[in-house]
C-alpha cells in the first residue's frame, strides 16, 4: 500500500493484531507441529526408497529450517548421506547448500564455509548456483556482523550478491529482492522503497514472502527516519512470522528496538521476549546473540519502569491513607452537624405539614377554577368552530340555491322549446339522460371540496399522516378530495350519520359504512380513537 494511503488508525490496528497474536503463538505453533508430524509418518511407511526417503527428508527440513534449526541440520545431513548412498552428486550439493544455510543461521561460520569450498562450483546446476551465491553472501554478511573487519566482509557479501544478481531471472521476484537490499546498502532508498512497494502489492495473504517483504521495507522506513511506518511494516512481518510458526525471524528484534526508542517500554519489553523466546527455541545463534545485546537494555529500562511504578504506588498509598484519616475526621465532624441539621429539619417540617394543607386547598380552588376555563374555552372553540362552518355553508348555500334556480329555469325554457316544437324524441332523450344530474353532482363535490379545504387547508396532509405510510392517499392531478377523504371530511364537520352522509354522496349506507371500516384498518393510530382524533384535524381559515 503506498505510504500516502497508510493511516495511524491502520498502524495502530497493524501493532494491536501483533500483541493480540503474541499471546496465541502456541495456537500456530500447534499447527506447524502437526504438519510436521503428517510429514514424518510418511518415514514410517514400509519398503520405501531411498529416492523417497530423500524427497520426504527435504520436506522436513523445509518445515524446520526456520522452526528448529537442531532438526533442520539432521535432515539435511541425512539426505547428504542418502546422495552419497545414490552416487547423485546433484543431490548432495543440494543438501550441502542446505545444510550451509542452516549452519551460517546457528553462527557455525567455519563449517559453513568449509562445506561451500568443498562445493566443486562446476558440477552445480543453475538453481544450485543461485543457493550457492546467495549462501556466500549471507555468510559474509552475517560474518560481518560486530566483527572488527567488518567492511572487508560487506565487500566480500557485496561481490556475491553482484555475481547473485547476475545468475538470477531479472523478472523474477528473488532478483528483485536481491536487487533491493543492494539499492538499500547504496542508500538508494526511493528505489529500493518502489520495488519492494510494488512486490508486497503482488502478495496475497500472510506468507513468508510477506514477512521478508514488509522487514526489507521496514528497514528502508527506518533509514529514512520514517519510524511511524518503520514500526507499521515490522509489525506486518511479525504477524506473518507469527502466523507461519517462523521462529528465525529479525522483525520482532528490530520492532523492539523501535520502540524502545519512542519510549513504549511495556510493548517493547514483549517483544524483545518474544523475539528471545523464539531465537532460544529455533536454536539461531545468530539471532539469539542480536537479541541478546538488545535485551539487558530494554530488560533494564523494563524494571526501572516497573520500580518507579512500585514507589509511585507506594507514595500514593501514603496519599490514600492520610486521606482516609482525615475522610473519618471529617465524617465525625459531619455527623455532629447532621444531627443539629435533623432537629431543625423536624421543626420546618412540622411548619411545612401546615403550609401543605393550606396550598393544597388553594390548589384545589385553583384546579377547579381551570377547569371552568378550560371547558368555556372548549365550548367557545366549538361554538366558534361551528358558526365559522354555518357562517361559510349558508353563504355558498344561498349563491348555490340561485343558481340552481337559474339552471331550472333554463332547463325548463328548453323543454318548453323542444314541446312547441314538437321534437319529442328530443324531449324524452333530456328527459332520460343523467348527464345534467351528474354534472351538477361533479360541480356540487367540487364546490364542497373547495369550501372544505378553505376551511381546513391542512386535512389532506394531516389525514394522511394518520395512516401508515403506505397506505395514504395520492391524489390524482387536479383532484381536491376522493371520495374516502370526502366521507370524513363530513365526519369532521359533525356530519357522522352514514345515512346522512349516504344521501349527500349519492350512496348506500353499506357503502358509506364499508369505506368508513376500510379507512380505519389503514390507521397508524388506534382505530377506536380514529374517528376522534379526525375531529381534531385543522384549524378553521375564515374564508372572506
Amino acid at each position: 500500500m503506498p505510504e500516502a494511503e497508510i493511516k495511524d488508525e491502520e498502524i495502530r490496528e497493524t501493532l494491536q493484531t501483533l500483541y493480540r497474536l503474541m499471546e496465541e503463538k502456541e495456537t500456530y505453533m500447534a499447527v506447524k507441529e502437526q504438519q510436521i508430524d503428517g510429514i514424518r509418518k510418511m518415514l514410517a511407511t514400509p519398503r520405501m526408497s531411498d529416492e523417497q526417503r530423500y524427497d520426504v527428508n527435504l520436506q522436513l527440513f523445509n518445515e524446520f529450517k526456520t522452526y528448529i534449526t537442531d532438526s533442520a541440520i539432521y535432515y539435511a545431513k541425512e539426505n547428504i548421506a542418502i546422495g552419497e548412498k545414490l552416487l547423485s552428486s546433484e543431490r548432495i550439493n543440494d543438501s550441502m547448500l542446505d545444510l550451509a544455510s542452516l549452519n551460517i543461521i546457528s553462527g557455525m561460520y567455519f563449517e559453513a564455509s568449509d562445506l561451500l569450498t568443498s562445493i566443486e562450483r562446476e558440477t552445480l546446476t543453475p538453481g544450485q548456483l543461485i543457493k550457492y551465491f546467495d549462501n556466500y553472501k549471507q555468510l559474509y554478511r552475517s560474518y560481518a556482523f560486530n566483527n572488527p573487519y567488518a567492511t572487508q566482509y560487506a565487500v566480500q557479501s557485496n561481490h556475491y550478491r553482484d555475481s547473485l544478481l547476475q545468475v538470477l531471472d531479472k523478472s523474477s521476484n528473488h532478483y528483485r529482492i536481491v536487487y533491493a537490499e543492494k539499492l538499500y546498502d547504496e542508500n538508494r532508498l526511493d528505489a529500493s522503497r518502489q520495488i519492494l512497494l510494488t512486490l508486497l502489492s503482488q502478495t496475497g495473504g500472510d506468507t513468508h514472502e510477506k514477512a521478508v517483504l514488509s522487514y526489507a521495507l521496514g528497514n528502508v522506513y527506518g533509514k529514512e527516519g520514517n519510524r511511524r511506518l518503520q514500526q507499521h511494516y515490522y509489525a506486518l512481518s511479525s504477524v506473518s512470522d507469527i502466523k507461519n510458526a517462523i521462529k528465525e525471524n529479525a522483525s520482532m528484534q528490530s520492532l523492539a528496538l523501535s520502540l524502545f526508542e519512542e519510549g513504549e517500554i511495556d510493548w517493547a519489553y514483549a517483544c524483545i521476549k518474544s523475539s528471545m523466546e523464539d531465537a532460544m527455541f529455533c536454536n539461531a545463534r545468530l539471532r539469539t546473540y542480536e537479541v541478546s545485546t538488545i535485551f539487558p537494555i530494554i530488560d533494564s529500562a523494563y524494571q526501572q519502569k516497573l520500580r518507579k511504578q512500585k514507589d509511585d504506588l507506594q507514595s500514593f498509598l501514603l496519599l490514600v491513607s492520610f486521606l482516609s484519616l482525615f475522610l473519618v475526621v471529617a465524617i465525625l465532624f459531619v455527623w455532629r452537624q447532621m444531627h443539629k441539621v435533623a432537629r431543625i429539619r423536624k421543626k420546618l417540617y412540622q411548619t411545612n405539614l401546615k403550609l401543605n394543607d393550606l396550598n393544597g386547598e388553594l390548589q384545589e380552588s385553583i384546579t377547579q377554577l381551570n377547569l371552568t376555563n378550560g371547558k368555556m374555552q372548549e365550548v367557545n372553540a366549538e361554538l366558534s368552530e361551528a358558526n365559522e362552518i354555518k357562517e361559510t355553508y349558508i353563504g355558498q348555500f344561498l349563491d348555490l340555491c340561485s343558481a340552481y334556480i337559474n339552471k331550472l329555469e333554463n332547463f325548463q325554457h328548453a323543454l318548453n322549446k323542444k314541446v312547441m316544437e314538437r321534437k319529442l324524441e328530443e324531449l324524452f332523450r333530456m328527459l332520460k339522460s343523467r348527464d345534467m344530474i351528474d354534472q351538477e353532482l361533479r360541480e356540487l363535490y367540487q364546490l364542497f371540496d373547495h369550501i372544505f379545504l378553505s376551511l381546513y387547508p391542512t386535512f389532506v396532509e394531516e389525514f394522511n399522516a394518520m395512516l401508515h405510510e403506505e397506505e395514504r392517499f395520492l391524489l390524482k392531478p387536479g383532484e381536491l378530495l376522493n371520495v374516502e377523504l370526502r366521507i370524513f371530511a363530513l365526519i369532521r364537520l359533525g356530519i357522522s350519520d352514514s345515512s346522512r352522509i349516504a344521501a349527500f354522496l349519492h350512496y348506500s349506507a353499506n357503502t358509506i359504512y364499508n369505506y368508513r371500516t376500510r379507512v380505519r384498518n389503514k390507521a397508524a393510530v388506534p382505530r377506536d380513537q380514529f374517528e376522534q382524533m379526525v375531529m381534531k384535524i385543522g384549524v378553521i381559515q375564515r374564508v372572506e
